[in-house]
């Protein structure tokens, strides 16, 4: 697979690190480092980055004071905390960066314009997509699947804290066994939750590749994009081994 261009998503929760809440840096740092490495391996990176580190929408509109339409607004903002965030870590290792949002807020960043993300991305910046897809009701993981079809990217790394997607969680059951390569089909009907069905049903109408790993392995997003699959899984439209 020639991978000239990804998009990497990572949940807003992996930046809280064991707090569960806020930023922290280190974890920033690391991630910039990470990312870094793929930018001088010559390949184009988009970003998207969850909120839940701050706030969810579900979760804000939990009990009904808050609407969920506003609730979801809410967790689009905190979408844009942590691409701030993310901008100055990648800035602060010598990175270009753009932040990209969906919803116009020209002091803090630049309003999503697909040619222009397409332009920065040749340019050798690094995009990241902030405020989801501007609309609520859609999470993240659609928001990214959006993007990375938007800006042409070769697959998704939807990088997370295991190895790769397990027929039954991990943590519980000792028996649990990993999906090196699974369909889009396969995904949706037996509800693993790769990405929500959403984001799995674009990704499938459009052919393109999601890559599930662990994003706390040092080189391990460059050493996929170089081929090296052992460490993920693979959910695409043709499955190629009893996996």
């Amino acid at each position: 697979m020639a991978n000239k261009r990804v998009l990497v998503k990572f949940s807003g929760e992996a930046l809280a690190g064991e707090s569960g809440f806020g930023i922290d840096t280190s974890i920033l740092k690391f991630i910039a480092d990470e990312i870094k490495t793929l930018v001088n391996s010559g390949i184009e990176v988009g970003i998207v980055i969850g909120g839940g580190n701050i706030i969810r929408g579900v979760s804000a509109a939990r009990d009904g004071i808050i609407k969920r339409t506003s609730g979801d607004y809410m967790g689009m903002l905190s979408t844009v905390i942590n691409s701030v965030a993310m901008q100055e870590a990648l800035e602060h290792v010598g990175m270009e960066v753009r932040v990209q949002s969906a919803i116009k807020m020209e002091a803090i960043c630049e309003t999503f314009i697909v040619r222009r993300a397409q332009r920065h991305l040749q340019k050798g910046r690094i995009v990241i997509f902030a405020a989801g897809t501007g609309n609520p009701y859609f999470t993240t993981d659609t928001a990214a699947t959006l993007r990375a079809i938007e800006i042409g990217a070769d697959m998704i790394l939807k990088a997370t804290k295991v190895d790769g997607v397990y027929d039954k969680d991990p943590k519980k059951f000792l028996d649990a066994q990993k999906l090196n390569e699974l369909t889009y089909d396969r995904a949706m009907n037996d509800n693993i939750k790769v990405m929500d069905d959403t984001a799995i049903a674009l990704a499938k109408d459009n052919n393109l590749p999601i890559v599930v790993c662990n994003m706390f392995v040092k080189n391990n997003l460059l050493e996929i994009i170089n081929g090296d699959y052992a460490k993920c899984s693979i959910v695409k439209k043709k499955k190629l081994n009893k996996n």
